[in-house]
């Protein structure tokens, strides 16, 4: 079941990341929110990997694999604060100030992730649902705090986008995926949980398209 969940995954990250480069004007294609699209990147890559695993199998490609999607996690994700600053759209010297320190959040969250999380980070084979994957030897206490840094910063964004342009989809978006994270779901499935993280992803493309078709920055 969890395979197909992951693949079906798979496929819509990848739909909808060609759909957005054809939507997006050519101008803004390298806009601070197409950041959005490296993470969705990062995402059709972790899912396919998760979805083909067991038929991988056990062994240096699946573990080398598995280590990638660790790396990508610690690449990618942290840029979505610069996605933040992308839609907030702010002007004047106060788009400088605002610049330099989303610039810096993301440059050290990622410098964190890859000092403390995958520099050295030992994997193992685990089946979980009937999906192989290699997870980290040691367990973690709680969410990562890169994570919990980058939902605070868009869910303060989602805040000042649904008081600026009510605009509340990206809102909901950010307190279904901190729900879903934080809610044991009596479901024998760990695949549901990233079902969460899709939905947080598509009220953040939303949020893009809907955003720059409203403004030009």
């Amino acid at each position: 079941m969890d395979n197909y969940l992951y693949l079906l995954y798979a496929v819509v990250y990848a739909a909808l990341f060609i759909y957005g480069l054809l939507v997006t004007p050519t101008a803004r294609i390298w806009s601070w929110g197409s950041f959005l699209f490296l993470v969705i990147i990062g995402l059709v890559f972790d899912n396919v990997v998760l979805a083909f695993g067991k038929f991988i199998g056990e062994g240096p490609i699946l573990e080398n694999l598995n280590l990638l999607r660790y790396w990508s996690h610690a690449l990618f994700t942290p840029t979505l604060v610069l996605y933040c600053f992308g839609i907030l759209q702010i002007k004047g010297r106060l788009r400088t100030i605002l610049f330099v320190a989303f610039l810096a959040v993301t440059t050290c969250l990622i410098l964190f992730e890859i000092r403390f999380e995958v520099l050295h980070l030992s994997i193992q084979p685990q089946w979980e649902y009937g999906v192989l994957r290699y997870a980290p030897i040691e367990d973690s206490n709680g969410p990562p705090l890169m994570i919990l840094i980058v939902t605070m910063v868009l869910l303060i964004t989602s805040l000042v986008i649904w008081m600026r342009r009510r605009w509340p989809w990206m809102f909901a978006g950010v307190l279904l995926m901190s729900m879903g994270s934080i809610v044991n779901i009596p479901i024998n499935s760990a695949a549901i949980t990233n079902g969460f993280e899709l939905i947080l992803i598509i009220t953040l493309f939303l949020t893009k398209t809907t955003q720059e078709n409203k403004s030009n920055y």
